[in-house]
């Protein structure tokens, strides 16, 4: 295997970072906000260990809320990010950055296995420049990809090092293997996906067997004329443990998620929901999309859900020519691979093998998934591809009339590549930018609508997020998250009349209720919070506290691990008077979310009110073991030690601290910590 000079090192270095500085500038959008400013994991307050229990936006596995992305090596390194620069966001994207160096120095040795020195190089220029990778690489949630795709690598090249010269196995480099290919898992879960590149190359290319030799040795050993040759039984001895290791992985996966799928709504992949024929049609027609995104990259957005792509509903719609089309090309390539004995046969494969196992895990086409197209996944897919495109060149370029003109393309390809993927990067800055600019791509997808009023709420620009999150309703009139929008903000304007009339059309969009049938498999969980907000809405009345607190309890109700339901229903309570109820409603939060220290203040403020003083410095004292600097815990605890004569000199110094805190920031110190979701 040749190896990588060093100056094709700083080649590929220097393009990396020639095409992505300017991400540095770029923030945190997006996914990024759930996984890295929302996410408790990153903090060192955090057991380590929570990053194995939990998922990779922070949610513990076992609720149904969960999104089962199991990732927790992606985690750890965001948790090393965080523990060196806190949530300065330039240090993730330059720790992204370099990532995307390593894969694409890993990816050059790779095709040195399939390509010529020349067009290998090509391959991994065209992958370091294309612009398909700026949602994984500039988008810091894509590390995912990034890691996964460095240990994916990293397991195929130690596989190829399995047999000796003299064709026997060599065990150090498949138990390598193994290990990669868990820690690539661990990263995102197409890693597992390399085995079965790993098998590929070595029936196709270490072996060098084509299918009529396969299919002629299976007969001759069913018919009793031979045995399997020494090679063969090397090779299915080498398949065996890799595939078992694979099962092993699988197992510990299923059990990871606890046999569940997590629960995606009609909105994010509208046609998982849709009858046959609608959904297989549109799930075909998904690969010649993604296809095209990797041939002509002109058009990128950051999300493609909802009504981004129109259903196929009939075989007589047009857009099936492209899924022909596509299967036949794809046919064509695969049967090239298979049937013939030419080396560039090998070359193909592998550049099959690398386009389509990554992809079948994000398919839709054997189990569904969250999303209708994601641009990130394409990130290991276009290893393939541009293995192809390197391949094609290598035989147009060798035809002498065509040289000239195909290196002036392939010079030209690589340049708008380079200024698209650094232009790209730009949209990335703010989720203001990221969002306008996919909605120049798309405007039939009310989420982006929304995601813009989003970005213009947070800036207290109301009256203008006002009119996305109204257009939303306008491009998917039974969009709940969007009618939810439309309440809030007229809230935030002070138009509660209109408010409430948003909350009960999206309340009435809400599923009924099917006897015996999970309310939480049918619904996005934040849709539920649409009887929260309606009912915080309604409360600020005197006289419809008992229709704030049936809507809560109807909440409760449909999810009965609905931690937020019984937050808000306990300081209602608290509001009238109910204390015993309060108590309990607050005890039931605490069993879904122990570690709240602010859960544990409201629950001391409810025995005050019960004249319950000790439980209550009991459960400020907890509050403050969760949250030593929570200054209401802090007062409340004091006041209740003086009062009762337990206050120590070191304590009366804590306390008369503690009084001038108060008088200069807190009107009222014994009221409950307002929670929201």
């Amino acid at each position: 295997m040749a190896v990588v000079s060093w100056k094709e090192m700083l080649l590929l270095t220097g393009l990396v970072m020639g095409c992505y500085w300017n991400s540095l500038a770029c923030g945190f959008v997006f996914d990024d906000v759930s996984a890295i400013l929302d996410n408790k994991d990153l903090r060192p307050s955090t057991p380590l260990r929570n990053l194995f229990l939990n998922d990779f936006w922070g949610t513990p596995m076992a609720e149904e809320r969960s999104h089962k992305s199991y990732r927790p090596l992606t985690v750890l390194t965001f948790r090393l990010n965080y523990l060196f620069s806190e949530l300065s966001a330039a240090s993730y994207h330059l720790l992204n950055i370099v990532l995307h160096g390593v894969v694409c120095m890993l990816f050059l040795r790779v095709c040195r296995l399939f390509l010529d020195k020349t067009f290998s190089l090509l391959a991994a220029l065209l992958f370091a420049v294309h612009p398909i990778h700026t949602e994984a690489v500039t988008g810091v949630v894509g590390r995912a990809e990034l890691l996964s795709s460095i240990f994916l690598l990293a397991a195929f090249l130690a596989y190829t090092k399995s047999t000796s010269t003299d064709h026997s196995i060599v065990w150090p480099p498949i138990a390598l293997t193994v290990v990669l290919v868990a820690a690539a898992t661990l990263c995102k879960e197409q890693g597992i996906t390399v085995v079965g590149i790993c098998c590929v190359y070595e029936v196709f290319v270490a072996q060098g067997f084509t299918l009529p030799m396969m299919l002629d040795t299976v007969r001759q050993v069913l018919q009793g004329k031979d045995g399997f040759p020494y090679a063969v039984l090397q090779t299915l001895l080498k398949l065996i443990v890799l595939v078992i290791s694979t099962l092993l992985l699988v197992i510990v996966r299923v059990q990871v998620i606890q046999s569940q799928l997590p629960v995606f709504t009609r909105f994010d992949n509208p046609a998982a929901v849709s009858p046959t024929p609608s959904r297989q049609l549109t799930f075909n027609y998904l690969l010649p999309v993604n296809a095209w995104l990797l041939l002509n990259p002109s058009e990128l957005c950051c999300d493609w859900t909802m009504g981004t792509i129109p259903l196929v509903e009939s075989l007589l719609d047009l857009r099936n020519l492209a899924t022909v089309a596509f299967y036949v090309f794809l046919c064509l390539l695969a049967h090239y691979s298979v049937f013939s004995r030419h080396s560039s046969a090998k070359t193909v494969i592998m550049a099959l093998s690398l386009i389509v196992l990554p992809f079948i895990p994000a398919s839709n086409l054997f189990f569904p998934v969250g999303f209708v197209v994601a641009e990130r996944v394409l990130y290991v897919p276009s290893m393939g591809f541009c293995v192809l495109v390197a391949h094609g060149f290598k035989i147009v370029s060798h035809k002498e009339q065509l040289r000239k003109i195909s290196w002036l393309l392939i010079g030209v390809l690589l340049t708008t590549h380079a200024v698209k993927t650094f232009n790209r990067n730009w949209d990335w800055e703010s989720e203001y930018t990221l969002f306008t600019s996919a909605l120049k791509v798309n405007k039939n997808n009310a989420k982006l609508w929304n995601n813009v009023g989003h970005a213009l709420e947070n800036q207290n620009n109301y009256a203008m997020a006002l009119r996305y999150f109204l257009q939303a309703t306008r491009v998917q009139p039974d969009d709940i998250g969007a009618h939810m929008n439309v309440g809030r903000t007229y809230k935030n304007l002070n138009k509660s009349r209109e408010a409430e009339e948003a909350y009960l059309v999206a309340k009435s969009l809400m599923p009924q209720v099917i006897p015996g049938k999970k309310y939480a498999t049918r619904v996005a969980p934040n849709h539920l919070n649409v009887y929260i907000n309606l009912a915080n809405l309604i409360r600020a009345n005197d006289s419809r506290l008992e229709e704030a607190d049936q809507l809560y309890r109807q909440a409760i109700s449909m999810r009965p691990d609905f931690k937020q339901a019984y937050i808000s229903r306990g300081e209602l309570l608290l509001k009238m008077n109910k204390l015993t109820e309060a108590r309990d409603a607050y005890l039931r939060a605490l069993e879904l979310d122990s570690s709240n220290a602010d859960l544990w203040y409201n629950l001391a403020i409810v025995n005050i009110e019960m004249k319950d003083p000790s439980e209550a410095l009991k459960n400020f004292n907890l509050a403050l073991e969760l949250n030593p600097r929570h200054k209401l815990a802090l007062f409340n605890s004091a006041l209740l030690m003086q009062e009762s004569g337990e206050l120590q000199e070191s304590e009366n110094l804590r306390f008369d601290d503690l009084w001038i805190w108060r008088s200069q920031t807190c009107s009222n110190t014994q009221k409950p910590v307002k929670l929201n979701v």
